[in-house]
């Protein structure tokens, strides 16, 4: 079995990109991993702090750990926006396989200090496991938004990712680039598609030369996603379309016969749902449309 870091260095050789889905039940763990297996692709299933309070974090561990021994099959969990290093910790303890150490709301002389001391303690745990840093700001939640924010003056230079890298030996860099968690009320309506900026992507690879994550990209233009693995981005976090899924299969599951109380007759709509979004994602992030 690969480990985390080889399948994504592979994805990046091949101009690919490892799809993230964020993961809140084990609904969504199912339906993501089905999604994967059937196009044989490897995945990340990401869960924040909250995500991780609600699922528990040595429960969720376990529940990745069986699917990938069972299939032996090459699905990795991730720490998904850990903002302390009590909770960095809590998962690098638990066999998380990549923790995010997401600082990005301090200013960035102490975001560097304090990334930098979690480096080195998460590596102390976990030689092997993954380190991921932020700068910039690409909001905050994954929820619904009635419109847009702007956050263009936020995007991340080069320079600062440059300096960022070098100060803290974070394994994977995680730009503003006109990228934001959560949708507008359009964007789920598809009426309108979230832009990137290309050429800073290809800017911040260049100076930095490491792993890149593109956070929030629900929402994000098919052409631009592509574009942006093509200038160097290695690994796609989607959450916000995963929770619209969820919940029009919820929806249409429970309108199918009021009377229904069997979860197991009402969830396979919600199975079916976020399956179908996983598996575009997939197909796109690796070529395969």
């Amino acid at each position: 079995m690969q480990n985390l870091r080889s399948v994504i260095e592979h994805a990046q050789k091949t101009l690919r990109a490892v799809g993230h889905f964020n993961v809140a039940d084990f609904i969504m763990v199912k339906a993501i991993f089905a999604s994967a297996q059937a196009l044989n692709v490897p995945v990340i299933l990401g869960a924040s702090e909250g995500e991780r309070q609600f699922l528990g974090v040595r429960q969720i561990v376990d529940i990745i750990r069986s699917l990938r021994d069972e299939f032996d099959y090459p699905i990795f969990l991730n720490a998904d926006h850990t903002h302390s290093l009590e909770r960095a910790v809590e998962a690098a303890k638990a066999g998380f396989d990549s923790v995010v150490v997401d600082l990005s709301a301090l200013p960035i002389e102490e975001n560097v200090k304090q990334t930098q001391a979690a480096v080195e303690i998460l590596k102390g745990i976990n030689p092997s496991i993954l380190i991921e840093g932020e700068i910039g700001d690409i909001g905050t939640g994954s929820q619904i938004h009635e419109s847009a924010h702007d956050l263009s003056k936020a995007h991340t230079t080069a320079e600062e990712a440059r300096k960022y890298v070098d100060a803290t030996k974070v394994d994977i860099f995680a730009p503003a680039v006109g990228n934001m968690h959560g949708m507008s009320r359009s964007m789920v309506q598809g009426r309108d598609r979230k832009r990137l900026d290309i050429a800073r992507i290809a800017e911040i690879k260049r100076a930095t030369g490491t792993l890149m994550t593109l956070h929030g990209a629900s929402g994000t233009d098919d052409e631009d996603l592509r574009k942006a693995i093509a200038e160097g981005i290695n690994i796609i976090h989607i959450n916000t379309e995963v929770r619209v899924a969820w919940r029009r299969g919820l929806e249409k599951g429970l309108s199918k016969d009021s009377q229904e109380i069997v979860p197991y007759k009402i969830l396979p709509d919600v199975i079916d749902s976020v399956k179908e979004v996983a598996t575009s994602r997939l197909k796109l992030f690796n070529n395969l449309i």
